[in-house]
């Protein structure tokens, strides 16, 4: 076996340079993991603990009180591998649910990942959801079995479990030397050497070894399965591997690198953050296999003058510049505006086009950023991740570019809010600034959304869970120091149609003078985005419109007024004021007249034609479903399942893991509001549960009928 490290070929700027983001299932370690690589790449000389509130990466109140990572926190730290001295751009991510659009706009600008585990639970609810997010945007992943020191930890439970529930094509690189109490150290599959980590100094130096005998058959089965997969990647050494049996340590890393870049494999870890064993081998492993940013495709928009005119920007600090506003942080001097550069040069003083709104913003100052520190910069290049001051109308997904070479680069999915509640200023003097405190969140953050209730005279606050609205209310009462009274967590419930249904509009008004004239009848029925997609018809605002139109019976400038009728009465609802979605408009027949027919006659017309045809169809009421995912010591199992019945949950399976069960179901929000505190009390505080938005479903009959009768006691 070879164990020959060849000397470093030299590498460009970029080539050097690493954007990954650490995420994971909430309590698995992140922020831990985090906190070691700052310490051990000289960006922290102390080390910050979550559990005392001291974590450098949280440094919002309620992060340090909660003991969870709320906002994503960037940061800029150099680490050497081989006499090279690399940049990472770090991304910390959260791991709680409802800040799940943290960790979708981080993923969007992301060159790779670090998953982390708990070696002893494996595979969580919440490692799921941010797993299919980094599949969606196509990232690069590396994995690191964390708390291998913790009570019940167990290497090869953890790693079969990302196969079982995730479909993940893992790759051990290290396997560990003893768990929980006898947890001392780590074996190098590709080196076959053991690594031991000192307490003395945090684990800053590490004594090379022999891999202990006891383990040496495992560690051998581990590196010949670790050896195949790596020939697997690469014909040439595929050749060598079937001649030889055996590549060297050189060739193992490059092809470990090529299949994780390919995301074919995911190269696995294993150590203990807490106790500082293993991260500085799995900030080499960063290095050795996460892409940099020439080795990712170049990314894709549009021609902000054709949108079915698709452009590329290469990674190349000397092409157009383009930049992903990923980010909008409120700051007592303005708007911080975080940016992805992708190519180009962005340059302190000078202006630049954002294509989304065709506005031009002034960048007058750049900083490299360090959770909430900053370092001022002149220039951020190609494959950069900074902070920028002096955008006024630049928002998450917007794209900034040269005014000469314009693009449209790919914006993110933002998910729909679950949850709503009413929030009043206390005194006539709050409310103005209630206004601005609203609208500053919304700009921060895109999963929430505000509006004004005509009809109960409400302002009415929306986001991704219980936890979400209280984090906002508290910044909103304790930050901003704004009195307010808030209402109870409402469910975002949504209306829609079962059926299809033909009806038509009438709008004629004649009072003396011009008169108005609209007549138009339409067709609608249920369609997704997907089929919209495929009908190459447009989807807003859970409306997609089709002009069937023949022989001229609408004037041509008319009919998009039909269309912008039914989208305005979808927003507001037809059977009980929610929106109402997923519903085609197809546009069949209809009359004018020369002289009093105009675009608001048949938006009115739209509008009727619209409430007429979706009544025929069939109106439900939907409500969101959650994914329940609920682990429990086995002696209470009876009791949490009976209470997910009396809930309206479904129960869709259990496993049994040790001593304790993993109850997965699908529930209802409306049921499930203060469940924590339930939970916690049939379980003797020993219960932990996980919840995430899953789907819409029609409610039942007798419930919907109960919630229509209270809605319209409430107005």
């Amino acid at each position: 076996m070879s164990t020959t490290t060849t000397p470093p070929a030299k590498l460009s700027r970029l080539q050097k340079t690493r954007n990954f983001g650490i995420c994971a299932h909430i309590d698995a370690g992140k922020t831990t993991t985090t906190e070691r690589v700052l310490f051990y790449t000289g960006k922290a000389y102390k080390i910050g603990e979550v559990h005392e509130g001291t974590a450098t990466m949280d440094h919002l109140q309620d992060e340090q009180e909660r003991g969870i990572t709320i906002t994503s926190a960037a940061t800029t730290c150099p680490w050497s591998r081989n006499g090279v001295e690399y940049t990472c751009n770090l991304i910390d991510t959260p791991g709680h649910v409802d800040f799940t659009m943290e960790v979708e706009r981080s993923m969007r600008v992301l060159d790779g990942a670090v998953v982390v585990f708990d070696g002893k639970e494996g595979v969580e609810a919440q490692s799921e959801t941010v797993w299919r997010q980094a599949q969606r945007y196509k990232v690069p992943r590396i994995c690191f079995i964390n708390k291998m020191d913790k009570m019940g930890a167990d290497f090869d439970y953890a790693f079969q479990t990302m196969y079982d529930r995730l479909a993940a094509p893992a790759i051990a690189v290290q396997y560990p030397i003893g768990k929980a109490d006898t947890f001392e150290g780590i074996i190098d599959l590709i080196s076959m050497k053991a690594y031991y980590f000192s307490k003395e100094d945090m684990g800053t130096t590490i004594t090379e070894g022999e891999v202990p005998a006891e383990y040496a058959d495992k560690a051998n089965d581990l590196r010949e399965k670790l050896v195949e997969t790596a020939a697997e990647q690469d014909d040439a050494l595929t050749e060598k591997y079937l001649e030889s049996g055996e590549l060297t340590e050189d060739e193992i890393r490059a092809a470990l690198r090529k299949g994780t870049i390919a995301r074919s494999i995911h190269p696995t870890f294993a150590g203990s953050a807490l106790q500082n064993i293993g991260v500085q081998k799995l900030l080499d492993g960063i290095v050795d296999y996460l892409p940099n940013p020439t080795e990712v495709p170049d990314v894709e928009g549009t021609d902000p003058d054709d949108a079915d005119k698709r452009l590329t920007r290469p990674h190349d600090e000397e092409a157009p510049l383009s930049a992903l506003v990923f980010k909008v942080v409120n700051d007592s001097h303005g708007d911080l505006t975080y940016v992805r550069v992708y190519s180009g040069k962005l340059e302190k003083g000078t202006r630049v086009l954002n294509t989304n709104n065709g506005k031009r913003e002034i960048v007058s100052r750049i900083f490299e950023m360090h959770a909430n520190d900053r370092k001022a910069r002149d220039e951020a290049l190609a494959g950069e991740i900074v902070a920028v001051v002096g955008l006024k109308n630049s928002y998450t997904g917007e794209t900034l570019c040269s005014p000469d070479a314009p693009i449209v680069l790919d914006r993110m999915d933002f998910p729909e809010p679950v949850i709503s509640m009413s929030i009043e200023p206390k005194s006539g003097g709050d409310k103005e600034k209630l206004a601005n405190a609203l609208g500053t969140i919304r700009r921060e953050d895109p999963s929430f959304q505000t509006h004004y209730d005509e009809e109960t005279g409400e302002t009415i606050i929306a986001g991704m869970g219980e936890l979400h609205l209280e984090i906002i209310t508290t910044k909103i009462s304790r930050d901003m120091k704004i009195g307010i009274n808030v209402g109870q967590p409402r469910v975002a419930y949504k209306e829609a149609i079962t059926g299809t249904a033909t009806a038509q509009g009438v709008h004629k008004k004649q009072s003396g003078g011009r008169g108005q004239f609209g007549d138009c009848t339409i067709e609608v029925s249920p369609i997704t985005e997907e089929e919209a997609l495929e009908q190459e018809l447009k989807y807003d605002d859970g409306v997609a419109f089709e002009d069937a139109i023949v022989g001229g019976a609408i004037p041509r400038e008319f009919i998009p007024s039909v269309g912008a009728g039914a989208r305005a009465t979808a927003k507001t609802g037809v059977l009980a004021g929610y929106p109402l979605l997923g519903v085609k408009v197809k546009l069949i027949d209809g009359k004018y007249h020369d002289v009093d027919s105009s675009q608001i006659a048949f938006e009115m017309a739209g509008t009727i034609a619209f409430k007429n045809a979706t009544r025929k169809a069939g109106l439900v009421l939907q409500e969101p479903i959650m994914k329940v995912t609920v682990t429990t010591p086995d002696e209470f199992f009876g009791n949490v399942t009976g209470d997910l019945n009396r809930r309206r949950a479904m129960i869709m399976g259990d496993e049994e893991r040790g001593n304790t069960r993993v109850i997965t179901a699908e529930a209802p929000l409306s049921e499930m509001f203060g469940y924590s505190n339930s939970l916690r009390g049939m379980s003797q505080g020993r219960a932990s549960y996980a919840m995430e938005p899953l789907t819409y479903r029609e409610v039942p009959a007798n419930i919907a009928k109960e919630i229509l009768e209270k809605q319209g006691e409430d107005k």
